[in-house]
C-alpha cells in the first residue's frame, strides 16, 4: 500500500474517532440510558465541548469526500508524487490537530490549522493536473 493510501486509511480511522468523540461526550452528560434509548428527545447539551466536537466532526466531513476522491484518483492515474505525499500528510496531521484545538475553543490557531489541511488537499488536486 502506498503512503498516500495509508494516510487515507488513517483519515478514515480518524473519521470514525470523530463519530465516537461527541457520542461519548453526550453519553457522559446524559447517561447510558439516554444513549441506549430511542433518543426521540435529545436535550440540549450544557457542555460546550459536546457542540465543539460535533462541529469539528461536521467540518471534517465537508472536506473528506474531496480528499478521498483526490487520493484515489492520484493513485489510480499514477499521479502520486512529492506533492501528493506532502498533501496527504498535511491534511491528516492538520485534521488530527484540529480536534483538540476546536474542543478547547482555541481561536485563530484552529483556523490556521484548518487552512493547513485545505492546503494539503489543494496540493493533491494540483498533482492531478501537472
Amino acid at each position: 500500500m502506498t503512503t498516500e493510501l495509508t494516510y487515507l486509511a488513517a483519515t478514515l480511522v480518524l473519521a470514525l474517532v470523530q463519530i465516537l468523540l461527541p457520542a461519548g461526550a453526550r453519553t457522559m452528560e446524559f447517561g447510558i440510558g439516554w444513549n441506549a434509548g430511542a433518543r426521540d428527545q435529545t436535550p440540549e447539551s450544557h457542555n460546550p465541548v459536546v457542540g465543539r466536537l460535533e462541529r469539528a466532526q461536521s467540518n471534517l466531513y465537508e472536506t473528506l469526500p474531496p480528499f478521498i476522491g483526490a487520493v484515489l484518483v492520484a493513485h489510480v492515474t499514477g499521479a502520486e508524487s512529492a506533492l501528493t505525499l506532502w498533501g496527504v500528510a498535511l491534511y491528516f496531521w492538520a485534521r488530527v490537530a484540529y480536534i483538540p484545538l476546536y474542543a478547547l475553543g482555541v481561536p485563530y490557531i484552529r483556523s490556521l490549522v484548518w487552512l493547513v489541511s485545505l492546503a494539503g488537499l489543494i496540493l493533491i488536486l494540483v498533482a492531478l493536473f501537472i
